[in-house]
């Protein structure tokens, strides 16, 4: 008889690997994670070879750093993002929505390096090469040292790089490669853990740079194991609408580089471009003379980047009163809405409101607190905000005005924007001594505040 073939249990979040089905993963704590799949035979790993190429230890004073390795991708958003530029023999992951443009981005990179004659191989499983060539045809011309593969089998593939020598590999996408030594089906928890390890060596052992596209699942994670995030040296996720124009390039890992730093495109006819100026291009087509609408700003990295902050408040039909954050933490609205109720003595109870970040982008940052505060309070006293006017800063619970940091390229901006009065922590006017050609108006408290819209009517 046959002998039959031992399975193992993976936790898709983490890659725990157990012997029996759990409910929940001992390693991360979540529930219905757990996947039965074929276990990988077992090898010694000890080679005769291994042991002639043995590493040794030098003293961290004897390594020598190349400070201009890094390569220039033709996109400055994408540099940015990286943290400078692509760094040789580097593991990148880029996940995102299915059509939000991560196949486009990269493909407009391999354009640019092969245009200055840097050989790039890109891999697909999901597309034939007509379908590649039609794409391609709407984003420019190419040279020839852009090699396409259509191929799923790592071990082709593998034969592919070593033969062609690339500089550059796209592999687009992870989900759909398949080892042949595992016998699970591609996309599965072993599959990708065991080619994202090929790949790996592959980077670190011969210096080529490789960029791996992955599918996200509906709570916006890479699809596969948790473990996938933790073996690459930089994890990028495309954000944005796909009924918008913009997209938002972040990344939430990068050994080589901060993960504060966003790029912005948006998304045209002949692909994605560049969008110099985001603070210009978030408040287009913002109203004049409206209440409840006011500018702040926020920062991204180094990036100062001004959004237009809006709420709606109105007297509400039920018991309970409905509240809605869309763009912003919702938590941290009901937060602010509590500290107005207490401090300023402001009856939003029996009110629902509404607080809306325009253009649909995503900010976090305690330095909107604020500009939310003050379009809540317009809203609620239908008074409209000059639309000069613009403002920052953190609230505490006991209605102070925190100072935030990196005052001075946010007021910068708001000059540069044309905006002609900023209100800001008043901690923070000693860093803007002598910045002229704006004005400033500190407050220390939310009754201040108040005190300035009481000045203005």
């Amino acid at each position: 008889m046959a002998k039959a073939k031992k399975t193992v249990f993976f936790c898709q979040n983490c890659g725990y690997e157990s012997a029996k089905w759990m409910g929940q993963c001992p390693g991360c704590k979540e529930w219905n994670t757990f996947v039965e799949e074929t276990a990988l035979p077992k090898t010694s790993g000890r080679t005769p070879t291994a042991r002639k190429t043995e590493n040794k230890p030098i003293s961290l004073n004897q390594i020598d750093i190349q400070e201009d390795a890094r390569q220039d991708s033709g996109l400055a958003e994408l540099d940015r993002v990286l943290g400078g530029g692509i760094v040789p023999g580097s593991l990148v992951l880029v996940g995102g929505d299915p059509g939000i443009g991560k196949s486009t981005l990269l493909l407009q990179m391999c354009r640019y390096l092969s245009q200055r004659h840097v050989k790039a191989l890109y891999i697909s499983g999901e597309e034939s090469l007509s379908q590649i060539k039609l794409r391609a045809r709407r984003i420019g011309d190419f040279t020839d040292d852009l090699l396409l593969l259509c191929e799923t089998n790592l071990g082709m593939i593998e034969r592919a790089i070593g033969n062609h020598n690339p500089q550059l590999v796209i592999i687009d996408s992870i989900q759909t490669l398949y080892n042949e030594e595992v016998s699970s089906p591609p996309g599965s928890v072993s599959q990708v853990r065991e080619s994202t390890s090929v790949l790996l060596q592959i980077a670190k052992g011969k210096g080529v740079t490789i960029f791996i596209v992955g599918h996200v699942t509906k709570e916006g994670n890479v699809a596969g194991p948790r473990v996938l995030e933790h073996m690459v040296d930089t994890v990028l996720y495309f954000e944005g609408d796909r009924h918008a124009s913009y997209r938002i390039l972040r990344a939430v890992k990068n050994r080589f580089g901060s993960t504060n730093e966003i790029g912005v495109f948006e998304m045209r006819e002949s692909g994605l471009e560049e969008v110099k100026n985001p603070s210009e291009f978030l408040l287009e087509g913002r109203p004049e003379d409206a209440s409840g609408s006011i500018v702040a700003c926020s920062m991204e990295g180094t990036r100062p980047i001004l959004i237009e902050i809006q709420a709606l408040v109105c007297n509400t039909n039920f018991g309970i009163p409905r509240r809605t954050a869309a763009g912003t933490d919702f938590n941290r609205v009901n937060l602010l809405m509590a500290v107005l109720e207490k401090r300023l003595g402001m009856h939003l109870s029996n009110c629902d409101a509404y607080v809306n970040i325009a253009g649909g982008i995503k900010i976090s940052e305690p330095a909107i607190d604020l500009g939310i505060v003050l379009a809540v309070i317009s809203s609620h006293q239908n008074r409209a905000i000059p639309d000069h006017v613009i403002a920052f800063g953190e609230v505490g619970l006991s209605g102070e005005i925190r100072a935030v940091n990196m005052s001075e390229q946010r007021v910068a901006e708001a000059k540069k924007l044309g905006f002609r009065t900023v209100i800001l922590p008043k901690v923070s006017l000693k860093a803007l001594e002598g910045f002229k050609g704006i004005r400033l108006l500190g407050v220390s408290s939310l009754r201040e505040v108040m005190g300035l819209g009481r000045q203005h009517q």
